[in-house]
């Protein structure tokens, strides 16, 4: 599949991911605005933000490089580096370790067979520990992506577990990604 280069960086984002920043970045007051809701189109495409994915960035919304990797490494849920096909963030703050996040980690590595920071062997999971995910009400909970699961057991994590082996990402309880023409993405 060709996709459109960007001509100031050599950044290359699918027809749809181009067109996609290209909405958002047009949907907000100032182009800065639209930085989260970029780095998303990025991630989604790629799984990460590269070197030539932050140099594109700055350049769309004129944006210093430093202003991008603020953004980018403040937030758990951004990527920098290549990373697991499906990266598990697990909540052990306070409110979700007292709702039961450490039985949840430990469900984790028993299923998948690595510990807390560790990627399986085949690179298809690993399990992170996060400080916090904005969700202390409905712990213990995991963050996936853009994909939120609440009220974690598990039960859920078994069926979690079981949906990604299979390719399927199963519906969250909460969904964190930008709306783009009315569209949750």
């Amino acid at each position: 599949m060709n996709k459109p280069l960007d001509e100031q960086t050599g950044f290359a984002l699918s027809t749809a991911g181009a067109a996609q920043v290209e909405a958002l970045v047009a949907q907000y007051p100032t182009k800065a605005s639209a930085l989260m809701p970029c780095i998303w189109v990025i991630m989604d495409e790629f799984g990460y933000v590269s070197e030539a994915g932050v140099d594109f960035l700055s350049d769309k919304l004129e944006l210093t490089r430093a202003r991008v990797y603020e953004v980018l490494t403040f937030y758990a849920m951004f990527r920098t580096e290549p990373q697991a096909e499906y990266t598990l963030q697990v909540c052990h703050n306070i409110s979700c370790h007292v709702m039961g996040a450490r039985p949840i980690i430990a469900h984790l590595e028993k299923r998948l067979g690595i510990r807390l920071g560790e990627t399986t062997p085949d690179g298809k999971f690993a399990i992170e520990g996060v400080e916090c995910l904005g969700a202390c009400g409905l712990g213990p909970c995991l963050q996936l992506g853009k994909h939120l699961y609440e009220h974690l057991t598990s039960e859920k994590i078994d069926d979690l577990l079981d949906s990604l082996r299979k390719g399927v990402v199963p519906r969250a309880d909460t969904d964190r990604g930008p709306r783009v023409g009315g569209e949750t993405s």
